[in-house]
C-alpha cells in the first residue's frame, strides 16, 4: 500500500489532473467557470472567500518552495533545515487558519443559503470538503512538526522534500514516506486526490488565473446616480 500510495499514486494523480483538464478545456469549455454565487446572495461572501483563497494560494506556494526548491539554496541564504521549518510551520500555520477560517464560512453559507444551496451541484460541495478536510490534517501535521522543532529535529521535513523531489525527477522513493508519522502520510493521500477529482470541479478556473489583471488599464464606471454641479451662469 505505500508503494503504490507514494510510488505509483503521484503519477496517477499528476496524469489526471494534466490530461484530464486539457479534455475538459477542449470539450467542455461552457463549463470551465468558477460558477460563483455571489449573484444568489452576497452576505459574508467577500470576507469568506478572501480567507480562503489568500489562505490556499499561500498554502500552495509554500508547499511549492518548501518541498521542491534545491536545499542549496536554502545553505545560500545561511537558512537551516531547522529555520526553515519554523518559518514553514508559523507561516503555515497562520495561511492554514486562514484559509480554515473563510473554507468553513463558505461551508456554512452554500449549506445553509437556500438560494446558494439551490444552485450548487454536489461536486462543489464534495471538492470544497475535501480541501477542508486536507487542511485539517495539514494543520495536524503542523503540531506534529511543532514537537520536532522543540527537539531541534527536522527530519522528517528533509525526508518530506527528498520524497517530492524523488517523484518530479522520475524516481520515486515511496520507502521515504514509510519512516514518517501517519498523520504526514494521510495529508499527502488527500493532498494528491484533490490532483485527481480538479479537472471534474469547478477548480479548473485556477488555469485562467488572470495574471495580466494587475497590469490591465483602468476601466471607467459610472454611476447611475448623476450627482448635481454646480454651474456659474
Amino acid at each position: 500500500m505505500n508503494d503504490f500510495f507514494f510510488g505509483v499514486y503521484p503519477y496517477i494523480a499528476l496524469s489526471v489532473f494534466f490530461v484530464g483538464s486539457w479534455i475538459r478545456y477542449d470539450r467542455e469549455q461552457y463549463t470551465w467557470k468558477a460558477d460563483s454565487s455571489q449573484l444568489m446572495s452576497g452576505k459574508d461572501m467577500v470576507l469568506a472567500s478572501n480567507l480562503f483563497h489568500i489562505g490556499i494560494i499561500g498554502i500552495f506556494c509554500g508547499h511549492f518552495i518548501g518541498l521542491l526548491m534545491p536545499h542549496a539554496f536554502w545553505e545560500a541564504i545561511a537558512l537551516s533545515s531547522l529555520g526553515k521549518q519554523y518559518i514553514a510551520m508559523i507561516g503555515g500555520g497562520i495561511l492554514g487558519i486562514t484559509c480554515m477560517i473563510g473554507g468553513v464560512m463558505l461551508m456554512n453559507r452554500r449549506l445553509t443559503n437556500p438560494r446558494v444551496r439551490a444552485v450548487s451541484r454536489t461536486s462543489d460541495i464534495f471538492i470544497l470538503g475535501l480541501l477542508l478536510v486536507t487542511l485539517a490534517f495539514g494543520l495536524m501535521t503542523t503540531l506534529v512538526s511543532a514537537g520536532h522543532a522543540a527537539e531541534g529535529d527536522a527530519e522528517v521535513m528533509m525526508t518530506l522534500a527528498a520524497w517530492a523531489k524523488s517523484i518530479v525527477l522520475l524516481s520515486p522513493q515511496p520507502e521515504l514516506v514509510a519512516s514518517v508519522e501517519l498523520v504526514f502520510a494521510i495529508h499527502l493521500v488527500f493532498g494528491m486526490t484533490i490532483f485527481v477529482v480538479f479537472p471534474f470541479t469547478r477548480l479548473v478556473h485556477v488555469w485562467s488565473f488572470p495574471f495580466t489583471y494587475v497590469g490591465r488599464a483602468y476601466q471607467i464606471v459610472r454611476s447611475k446616480r448623476r450627482k448635481p454641479v454646480d454651474v456659474d451662469i
